[in-house]
């Protein structure tokens, strides 16, 4: 069975700045994610054991820690690769998608703002493709995996978890968002777009 690792990041820690220092990229990176890629290890490894030994009690315990954890790693994941020091503006299906779903690419920005601004205590701000609907949707996700319906692919997400950002905004989170917007991988976004209107209703909350 294959452990999950952390991947690397696509570019250096300061590579980001001035819009998110180079200490909170490697501390987010290196601490935050690294912890839920452990524990999503140590959660299987529990699993197994538990299967193994035919003692089950501790079985919920050890499914909602996987849960937590591999969401922090999905998450993360996904939120390293929509990140780019280019910046850029959606062009091609992803300009039409925002301009079809949401009424152009400023409106979006707003509503997406709203729902990452209006996040109650940790959590993610999320546009994804909903495989069911066959749109797009925006929608929170609270701490690391609650509230999400199965079928939806995230496009692009944004972490308003106070570590994501206190050290630079301190409490201000409508700061950081604004400063986000200007290093969003556009390009990453888009690719995911395609990749997720090609996978049918089999898709599910998985890094693309």
């Amino acid at each position: 069975m294959s452990d999950y690792t952390l991947p690397e990041l696509p570019y250096d820690y300061a590579a980001l700045e001035p819009h998110i220092s180079g200490k909170i990229m490697q501390l987010h990176h290196d601490k935050h994610h690294q912890a839920y890629v452990t524990g999503a290890n140590t959660a299987l490894e529990k699993l197994a054991e538990a299967r193994e030994s035919g003692d089950l009690g501790a079985v919920n315990l050890h499914s909602k820690n996987l849960a937590f954890n591999l969401g922090g790693h999905v998450n993360h994941t996904v939120f390293w690769e929509n990140l780019s020091p280019e910046g850029g503006e959606p062009a091609g299906e992803l300009l039409t998608a925002l301009e079809n779903f949401f009424g152009g690419v400023e409106a979006f920005k707003k509503h997406f703002t709203a729902v990452a601004a209006g996040v109650q205590g940790s959590g993610w701000a999320v546009l994804a493709w909903d495989t069911l609907g066959a749109r797009p949707v925006i929608t929170q996700l609270y701490d690391q995996q609650g509230n999400l319906a199965f079928g939806l692919i995230p496009l692009l997400m944004l972490d308003v978890w106070e570590h994501a950002y206190y050290l630079d905004y301190l409490n201000v989170r409508a700061d950081y968002i604004a400063a986000w917007w200007n290093i969003v991988n556009w390009n990453d976004v888009a690719a995911r777009l395609a990749r997720a209107t090609t996978a049918g209703t089999n898709g599910l909350i998985l890094p693309a």
